[in-house]
């Protein structure tokens, strides 16, 4: 996969297919088409009518699969723009996460957005926005289109974050992200214009070319650490970290799910590609820089979440904890290569199911407790036990414990720093075990009001589901569980196997 990637990104016009090739562009045609609709429908639809607004946007996100779908099928991978823009099973496979993920938030936001009396057409344009923005950066493979896109899902998110404008936590919400958000695009464009100024080129092959033949000297260093830094903020790791619990928080809880997992994947996703394609050359900066992120945002995260007792506060620095464990391989790329590729972008699909899961029993939960504090969840198995199963997984596949899919992504990127067979790569394994431990802790927390504590003032009303969050909790659900089973079912046939193998 890394091959392909990397060949990819130095296709040139001369090998590439005709400059525009709409089969390869067409998911993310579908999502400006989507966009289109939805502004025109918000124009003349009266208001009685704004609820087909959430059923336009799902659709044209699920309709936007489909040319994904044949492009899979065709199995060609495709390039354009002088090799700034490629669609590759890496692409593919990113743009699948952010449109499905995208369709479960619209999903959680029906009626969140409805009940609200919130501006359902800016709204829903502005999540469009930033979807479009994350499935044109999974096929960029250039600093230019790489910004752009970056820009395109960052700016409607931070006024999607501060969309409850009635709200003091709201607006602590927004500003705090945008303020932090501004200044991590200043530092990372900073350091883009330095590896611009280093390789003459903005295609990531030309500059992983430069960096690897030019001598290491300070400049390349700073740019590296720049562009870094930049992109760490996006993905909340540590010491980048401090907006998200606030914006978490004051956010409305759908645009919190979807910071937590999309835009964070986005982050992934460019960071990667940067790693992978223009810093191979430079492992001596990179790798030490990832290994202190890595360790700090899968400590800090973990011991500061023990301490918190809103769940939402308490994702956000389960967040934080997770970004470490998936900068884990990339502190060790240099000696795993195409597996930290895998282990990533596994391990991104999984976190997607299983934290957007998590965020909508909070949301069904609160829309009867009006609290998202943990002591809400109190007795919930009492008169909402479908919910407490629900979460039960969700939580459990968090902290991977087997068979859920959260220790298949653990499991795979314990596995990848390991293989690296390094003595740092065995201490950076070590941290991760440790903090895969005192991560059961909080969970199991939220889990023990859920089953062990009775319901506050005796209170088993029980819950009314919408439809559109049973549905939400269905494709996580099953997804959650599908991907963990199939892979623990397939480790004891080999173990099975392995054990027959010895007694003949």
């Amino acid at each position: 996969m890394l091959a392909t990637l990397t060949a990819l990104a130095q296709a040139d016009g001369e090998f590439a297919r005709p400059a525009v090739d709409w089969h390869a562009l067409a998911p993310d045609l579908v999502v400006v088409g989507t966009l289109c609709v939805v502004l025109v429908a918000d124009l003349f639809l009266p208001d009685d009518r704004k609820g087909l607004l959430p059923s336009l946007a799902g659709l044209g996100l699920l309709g936007a699969l489909v040319p994904v779908l044949t492009l899979a099928i065709d199995g060609a991978d495709r390039t354009m723009f002088g090799g700034g823009y490629a669609v590759d099973n890496f692409a593919l496979v990113l743009k699948a996460l952010f449109l499905v993920a995208g369709y479960v938030v619209v999903l959680l936001s029906t009626n969140y957005i409805a009940e609200g009396d919130y501006a359902e057409g800016e709204y829903y344009f502005l999540l469009l926005s930033s979807i479009l923005g994350m499935t044109v950066i999974a096929s960029a493979r250039d600093l230019v289109s790489i910004f752009v896109a970056l820009e395109l899902l960052s700016i409607p998110a931070y006024l999607l974050a501060g969309w409850r404008k009635t709200d003091p936590k709201g607006n602590e919400a927004g500003a705090k992200y945008y303020l932090m958000g501004v200044f991590a695009t200043a530092v990372l464009l900073y350091g883009m214009s330095l590896l611009y100024g280093v390789a003459g080129s903005t295609l990531l092959a030309d500059i992983g070319a430069a960096l690897a033949e030019g001598e290491s000297v300070p400049i390349i260093t700073l740019a590296v650490v720049f562009c870094v830094a930049g992109f760490a903020f996006k993905v909340s790791a540590v010491p980048f970290h401090t907006w998200a619990p606030d914006t978490y928080e004051g956010a409305p809880t759908p645009i919190t799910a979807f910071l937590s997992v999309s835009s964070k994947a986005a982050g992934f996703v460019a960071l990667v590609e940067l790693v992978l394609i223009a810093f191979p050359g430079r492992s001596d900066v990179v790798e030490p820089l990832l290994w202190a992120l890595a360790a700090l945002s899968m400590t800090v995260g973990n011991v500061v979440a023990l301490r918190q007792t809103n769940v939402v506060r308490m994702l956000a620095y389960s967040g934080i904890s997770q970004a470490g464990f998936m900068l884990a391989p990339l502190a060790v790329v240099g000696d795993i290569g195409d597996s930290a590729l895998r282990t990533i972008v596994t391990y991104l699909l999984i976190y997607a199911a299983m934290n957007l899961g998590a965020f909508t029993v909070v949301m069904a939960v609160a829309r009867r407790t009006g609290s998202a504090e943990v002591s809400s969840f109190a007795g919930l198995f009492e008169y909402a036990p479908t919910l407490a199963v629900l979460m039960t997984i969700f939580l459990f596949a968090l902290a991977g414990i087997p068979p859920l899919a959260g220790w298949l992504a653990k499991f795979v990127a314990f596995q990848a720093v390991i293989d690296a067979g390094t003595t740092s790569a065995y201490v950076l394994a070590v941290v991760m075990a440790v903090n895969s431990v005192i991560s059961l802790a909080y969970y199991a927390n939220v889990a023990r009001e859920m089953w062990m504590n009775p319901a506050p003032d005796g209170d088993r009303t029980p819950i009314r589901v919408p439809v559109s969050l049973s549905a939400a909790l269905a494709i996580t659900g099953v997804l959650t569980l599908a991907f963990g089973v199939t892979r623990w079912a397939t480790s004891l046939g080999d173990l099975a196997e392995f054990v027959a193998t010895v007694h003949r």
